[in-house]
């Protein structure tokens, strides 16, 4: 995905993203808690990975399903199939 493609989805421009990702500046709190969500993780989680520590695996169905509501459709797809298939 494109930066700017990415910073319209954040609601930020280009540039910040840009910016994020040479290291020159991190995101506020706002757009941290939106980046966790849309990797389908909570801000606690995100922060935990930063500092280094251990995220823990989903163990709950819901987790699994935010997880898959911020995926590419193409991999909702392939998730769709393995489902089908598990079903046949």
């Amino acid at each position: 995905m494109s930066q700017r493609a990415f910073g319209k989805l954040l609601g930020v421009s280009a540039t910040a993203v840009q910016l994020w990702e040479r290291g020159d500046t991190v995101p506020d709190t706002e757009n941290l808690a939106k980046l966790a969500a849309r990797a389908g993780y909570s801000l606690e989680e995100l922060l935990r990975f930063l500092d280094g520590k251990p995220v823990s695996d989903p163990l709950d169905i819901q987790d699994i399903v935010n997880k898959i509501r911020f995926l590419p459709l193409s991999q909702v797809a392939l998730i769709g199939k393995a489902v089908a298939d598990r079903f046949a």
